[in-house]
């Protein structure tokens, strides 16, 4: 089979896709092409894409290749298909950055950094498979060690974990979060003004909160999400897979 015709077949497969590919299923649909010849025929491809100014590119995320819009035009096509925003907010996006750093990790260690029960969070990552169950720690109980999926990937475009921003990278303005939840709003009542520079009473242990879902996007907890929500932002909504 001549490259050009590889190239040509890669193309429509990607282009019909809304998942990624793995090299080893193009290989067996094109059955006489090399996976070395598969891969160069989608460089040539994003090399076509890039001179001509294209609004796609073939990315590789979670082990496989996906045809990729370009985040720039997110609002235009989020217009066309009236996406609803995605919910997933504030708390999820804690924890679920904590397990994507901290992994494999038991539902303790979690509440031990965020300092509050994560039931109904890990809940709801489980049920958008972005998380799983890894296997069960040593010691007492046996605790269940969670960590990511490849789902977790796909969502948020990355080829692996090793793509995750370094945590050294992150400068001390990035925790400014932290400040704001140790302080509280209080009313005096004698000007019936609010006081915000009070400190917050000392924390009395995990509390109870929500599954981390329809949590308003300008909360102080969302802003100090660090590597996932500072790459969502950096990207744009989620990419959509081009389509016909």
């Amino acid at each position: 089979m001549e490259r050009d015709e590889i190239k040509r077949i890669v193309e429509a497969l990607l282009f019909v896709s809304d998942r990624p590919l793995a090299p080893d299923t193009l290989r067996d649909v094109l059955k006489d092409a090399e996976i070395a010849d598969i891969k160069a025929s989608m460089d040539d491809l994003n090399k076509e894409y890039a001179a001509t100014g294209r609004s796609f590119i073939i990315k590789e995320i979670a082990g496989g290749y996906q045809m990729m819009t370009d985040p720039i035009y997110s609002k235009w096509i989020t217009e066309l298909y009236k996406r609803p925003p995605d919910k997933l907010r504030g708390p999820a996006l804690e924890t679920l950055a904590i397990i994507a750093y901290k992994q494999p990790i038991t539902r303790n260690q979690i509440e031990a950094i965020r300092g509050v029960n994560v039931d109904g969070v890990i809940n709801t990552l489980e049920d958008r498979v972005l998380i799983k169950i890894k296997g069960r720690a040593e010691g007492p109980g046996r605790p269940i060690l969670y960590g990511t999926t490849n789902e977790f990937l796909i969502h948020f475009g990355l080829k692996s974990l090793d793509e995750l921003p370094n945590l050294k990278e992150f400068q001390e303005a990035d925790l400014d979060f932290i400040k704001e939840m140790e302080k509280t709003q209080v009313i005096d009542k004698g000007t019936g003004k609010l006081e915000e520079d009070k400190p917050a009473a000392a924390d009395a242990g995990p509390v109870q909160e929500s599954s981390g879902e329809d949590i308003p996007s300008d909360t102080a907890s969302e802003q100090g999400v660090g590597a996932i929500a500072d790459k969502e932002k950096e990207n744009g909504p989620e990419e959509i897979p081009g389509t016909n």
